[in-house]
Order: structure tokens, then C-alpha cells, then sequence
């Protein structure tokens, strides 16, 4: 069943995000299934798509095939569309298993956005290796519904926010946001996304966002940022 009709598995905050902003469309053009197509194995020859790859991918087009929703607080400000629409692509991943492409933020981008017979979420920076961004879409929907709840807070990037992110305790993980290449951590006050970047061979470098709300913890970042500086070598 489509996410939009049952959202089940995701939390009230994701649920909420698809309420109030999702929507569902029909296929831009008719879409040619997947058993039809020939995919390119990881050396290098064309075989039929394995059946792991198609039931894969015809879930993914069940269960989110369509999907349309907006997202405040990326980079840089403003809200921006997701769109669940299968691509054509499909083929090995270098590192094992398969994948099959969909078109994601609807925004010029140096990255194509992939799913993994594992059930990751990933991009692709063109080198063809799959690179998680999330543990699945389910992950990225929620990670993407903070991002919206977080957005009319104050957010800081850039130099020290790292360092500064990893100091901060008393928060609460988001374990349902999170993975290997992503963390989030909340309180009241704060929130933390911890995250790899998106392209670049690995170990692909690790940045920070951080939010605040209300003068208390945009001073306790103050002071934690002077810290961090103040240690680094």
C-alpha cells in the first residue's frame, strides 16, 4: 500500500510532514518494467535484472511511486520538493549487490540518487560506487521531516561545528533518522545531524549542522564553539 494511504512505520512527526505537504502523481510517461531491461553486471557484461532487483524495485514503486513532498530547512534556506519517481537506471554496485535509480530533490544537483537491494538509501557521484546517505527510505523521510521541524530555528554550519556537535551531551538520538553515515541527537533546545558528505571517495568527510532555539542554547553553542577552537591543535 502507498505511504501516503498508510504511513505506517513512521513516526507522528514524519506522518505530519507528509500530511501537510505530500501528494501523490501519476507517472510522468508510461514506464517500461523492469524485467523488460538489461542491466550491466559488475563485469561489465549485460544480464537480465536479477529477481532480488526487480521485487526491490517494484516495492519501492508501490510503496512510494508518485510521492511529492516539501522539505524547509535545507541548504540553502527555502523548501524544497522530493519526488519519488523511478529512473530508468539500474545495475551492480561495485561493492555487492544491486540498485536502481530514482529522482530525488528536485534541485540541480552533481549527485544521482539510488536505492540499494539492501534497502539504503544513497547517491552516486558519477565514479558508480553507491554511497549511503541513509539506512532506508523510511530513514530519510524521517531525517528529512527534522530538517522541516528544525527549520524556523537558528541553524549554524561551517568551521567548528563538528567538533562543537560531538562536545554537546544531554541530547537524544533519533534512532529511527540514524545510521553509519548519519546521526541526529535533539533536546528542547537543540539538534544535532551529524553526517557524511555526498560525494568524494572514502573515508568521505564527516560536517555538522546545529540548531538552536532561544538565547540559553545559542549561548551554551557560543561557549562550546570557543572550546572546540581552543583545543584544536
Amino acid at each position: 500500500m502507498h505511504i501516503l494511504d498508510d504511513p505506517t512505520g513512521l513516526t507522528p512527526l514524519a506522518q505530519d510532514l507528509l500530511r501537510r505537504t505530500g501528494r501523490r502523481e501519476p507517472p510522468p510517461e508510461p514506464r517500461l518494467a523492469g524485467d523488460f531491461r538489461w542491466v550491466r553486471e559488475r563485469a561489465g557484461r549485460r544480464v537480465p535484472p536479477p529477481v532480488l532487483l526487480l521485487i526491490r524495485r517494484e516495492g519501492f514503486e508501490q510503496r512510494y511511486g508518485g510521492l511529492r513532498y516539501l522539505v524547509r530547512g535545507g541548504e540553502p534556506a527555502g523548501a524544497r520538493e522530493w519526488v519519488y519517481d523511478l529512473h530508468r537506471d539500474m545495475g551492480a554496485d561495485p561493492a555487492g549487490g544491486w540498485y536502481f535509480d530514482w529522482f530525488g530533490e528536485r534541485v540541480s544537483s552533481p549527485v544521482g540518487h539510488r536505492v540499494h537491494t539492501d534497502g539504503r538509501a544513497g547517491v552516486t557521484d558519477g565514479s558508480g560506487v553507491f554511497l549511503e546517505i541513509a539506512p532506508s527510505v523510511p530513514a530519510l523521510i524521517e531525517s528529512h521531516a527534522l530538517l522541516d521541524r528544525f527549520s524556523g530555528w537558528e541553524r549554524r554550519t561551517g568551521a567548528g561545528t563538528l567538533a562543537a556537535a560531538r562536545r554537546l551531551d544531554g541530547l537524544t538520538d533519533v534512532p529511527e533518522a540514524s545510521g553509519p553515515t548519519v546521526r541526529w541527537r535533539v533536546s528542547e533546545d537543540l539538534a544535532v545531524q551529524e553526517f557524511q558528505l555526498w560525494a568524494g571517495p572514502p573515508p568521505r568527510p564527516w560536517r555538522a549542522w546545529i540548531w538552536t532555539r532561544g538565547e540559553a542554547a545559542r549561548a551554551r553553542l557560543a561557549r562550546t564553539l570557543a572550546r572546540a577552537a581552543a583545543d584544536r591543535p
